[in-house]
């Protein structure tokens, strides 16, 4: 194990390995790095990821989360290290991967010329699975913009859009990058229960976020990584629980609301669509 490993160990609370113990891996990270020449992106991490879990890899911009997730996304390619997803090497047998992971497509990896419909009916052959669009979009409430090109949705709907479309061949494991970043209350919202939901239904979520809060609300688990390591591993109230028993204090008590709370509370909690 490599000493970012050890300490995410040891930093681990006894109860949570307690639990992890009897939890069956589905992915399986193994002192991965990652160089470009001299730059050591990722350095040596390990890390695995427990079915059924919403795991959120946190840390700074050029922390290296985005080339990690590429790498278990097979969109990048690793310099040294093992990773395994649902039981199969990516050294081995990168295909069979892509057919157990779905990834969130940023705009531009659509045809923007294209409907969401034949967006989706082009991936789904892809994948050579039978799913029905309308019904992908109706989870998504997206079903009126069925036949409204991709490049003519407003930015909450193509997040919303980028989202479904990782579940057309029904995978095991989700990666999404950042899901709900520029979105309004009301939509953040929607992704978070759209995001449980796909949990609930028996695929993993692997996600990155900025928005701590989401990550604590969301996420089973979280590793956080800096200057390519990773240096915590845990369940969100247990790292808090960490940081509070060392003393930590904030300056200004929390409340029990949030002003995303309040505003939320005035205009209610349904989508908006722009105009």
């Amino acid at each position: 194990m490599c000493v970012a490993g050890i300490y995410a160990y040891i930093y681990a609370s006894h109860d949570e390995r307690e639990r992890t113990l009897n939890r069956k891996t589905i992915v399986e990270v193994k002192n991965l790095c990652k160089s470009y020449d001299k730059l050591e992106a990722v350095k040596s991490i390990s890390f695995d990821v427990y079915e059924g879990e919403i795991f959120g890899l946190l840390g700074p911009n050029g922390a290296g989360k985005t080339t990690t997730l590429e790498i278990l996304e097979t969109l990048r390619p690793k310099s040294s290290g093992s990773v395994w997803i649902d039981g199969i090497s990516l050294d081995e047998n990168p295909n069979a991967i892509k057919r157990r992971i779905g990834v969130q497509l940023q705009e531009s990896g659509y045809y923007p010329n294209l409907t969401l419909v034949e967006v989706c009916r082009l991936l789904a052959g892809l994948y050579q699975s039978d799913a029905d669009p309308l019904a992908l979009l109706k989870r998504v409430d997206l079903v009126d913009k069925a036949h409204v090109r991709v490049d003519k949705l407003s930015g909450g709907q193509k997040q919303r859009f980028s989202i479904a479309t990782t579940l057309i061949h029904k995978p095991r494991v989700v990666f999404l990058d950042e899901p709900t970043v520029g979105l309004d209350p009301q939509a953040r919202r929607n992704a978070w229960e759209l995001i449980r939901t796909i949990r609930a239904e028996g695929a993993t979520v692997v996600m990155t976020t900025h928005y701590l809060d989401e990550a604590e609300l969301l996420c089973d688990r979280v590793g956080i990584i800096d200057e390519g390591k990773i240096i915590a591993l845990d369940a969100p109230h247990t790292l808090i629980d960490h940081l509070l028993a060392g003393g930590f204090r904030r300056e200004k008590p929390v409340r029990e609301a949030t002003l995303e709370d309040v505003f939320l509370h005035f205009t209610g909690k349904e989508l908006r669509e722009d105009a």
